[in-house]
């Protein structure tokens, strides 16, 4: 598991808006369950490289904006939206993990080896759609 680093694959090219496509961001009520998460991935097999540590910090210094909620711009999609949400989680204090999986059997294995490990909030960003994921 990684320290996240926002780079530019993970935002739109109009826009700048978060929409990591391929990736899981799965939230946790804390850091230790997420932690944990991100261990178990690992001893699964799942490579170091494919799970970052998101901490509330980065949420609202790289994914919400350096400006705060207030920054975030509407769009026609979901984006902003799903970004709000995670907005809100982060300054509960909650941790994510965001998992890169491609493809559906990917984040399928993925939600399979985190099921009942306090999954709080869930999205898979596919090419054009993003999608509620439960564990």
């Amino acid at each position: 598991m990684k320290p996240f680093q926002l780079d530019s694959s993970m935002k739109t090219a109009l826009g700048g808006v978060f929409y990591p496509t391929g990736w899981l961001v799965l939230m946790f009520a804390g850091e230790q369950q997420a932690r944990d998460a991100g261990k178990l991935l690992s001893d699964e097999g799942i490579a170091d490289d494919d799970v970052l540590l998101v901490t509330p910090e980065d949420f609202r210094r790289d994914i919400i904006g350096t400006a705060g909620d207030d920054a975030i711009v509407p769009s026609a999609g979901t984006e902003g939206d799903t970004v709000r949400k995670f907005a809100g989680f982060a300054r509960e204090g909650h941790y994510g993990l965001m998992v890169h999986a491609p493809k559906a059997e990917d984040s399928d294995r993925i939600l399979e080896l985190l099921r009942g490990s306090g999954i709080t909030y869930g999205q898979k960003y596919r090419h054009l759609v993003i999608e509620d994921v439960e564990a």
